[in-house]
């Protein structure tokens, strides 16, 4: 079976609270980026099973990619045989596009379809908390209000036709446990996206903040020219996304030709939204 896991941005972010598990109340809503994804293929293989990853570089030993933790977390309850598992990066790590989770996620959702194990999306949703906090999402993978540490999802309906998403990635690394420990919780009962998206996307700016901004645009303001490159170059709204570094850019209509030329040598992404 081969899967194409796309890559997710924030619209907003906000830290609530500390919570007794160690854990972070969040809100943001997220929402799926298309054009952007992983090739993620799995097959039988009846002698060993197998691990092969290429493209962009992630960090860690491959035995403890999410599409294996995700392959062991099924084989709890059920029968599935080895498999030869093939995942080439395209999104980068560490960029808060959400790369990582949207593996994990689809490879529940491929090894249920494939081996008819009749998992339902809450169950599958389940697994995937299990995985990672952002994991939920990209089993519906449709616009979402996250809530909670980011397993409370909420679908939303949101207008954005006719308007493009510019993406650009600095090359960063941004780790979440060191994100998360320079922010102090608002303790806000509630985050401002749930009124925020209700408004023209071109009324987001300043109303729709991502609280791990602050942290970035100091350890790394090449972050925060990159959003001001965007605002320049016209943009409706721009922001950071997750814990970072990637930073979005969104246009009512494609974005000016010249803008990818602004932004070298950094990977840049553009798609309808």
């Amino acid at each position: 079976m081969l899967l194409f896991p796309n890559a997710k941005v924030n619209f907003g972010l906000n830290v609530l609270r500390k919570r007794a598990d160690g854990y972070h109340d969040i809100a943001t809503v997220m929402f799926p980026v298309s054009g952007l994804c992983d090739a993620l293929e799995f097959v039988p293989a009846p002698d060993s099973e197998g691990f092969h990853l290429s493209g962009t570089a992630v960090p860690g030993p491959a035995e403890d990619n999410i599409c294996l933790k995700a392959v062991a977390l099924l084989r709890r309850n059920f029968d599935i045989p080895p498999l030869g598992i093939y995942l080439h990066k395209a999104v980068p790590t560490g960029a808060g596009l959400g790369g990582g989770s949207a593996n994990g996620a689809f490879m529940l959702k491929g090894l249920n379809t494939e081996f008819k194990l009749g998992l339902s999306d809450g169950e599958l949703e389940a697994a995937a908390a299990e995985l990672g906090s952002d994991c939920a999402f990209f089993v519906k993978n449709v616009p979402s209000l996250s809530e909670g540490r980011g397993e409370m999802l909420t679908s939303i309906n949101l207008e954005l036709s006719g308007m493009h998403i510019a993406l650009v990635h600095p090359g960063i690394h941004m780790a979440t446990g060191p994100a998360y420990a320079k922010i102090a919780p608002s303790e806000a009962s509630e985050s401002p996206a749930k009124t925020v998206m209700a408004r023209p996307v071109s009324e987001w700016k300043g109303l729709l903040n991502n609280d791990f901004e602050a942290f970035a645009f100091e350890t790394h303001p090449e972050i925060k020219r990159i959003r001001d490159v965007f605002y320049t170059a016209g943009a409706q709204y721009a922001a950071m996304t997750g814990s970072g570094s990637a930073v979005f850019g969104i246009f009512d209509g494609t974005p000016p030709a010249d803008l990818e030329t602004s932004m070298a040598p950094h990977f840049y992404h553009s798609s309808p939204l």
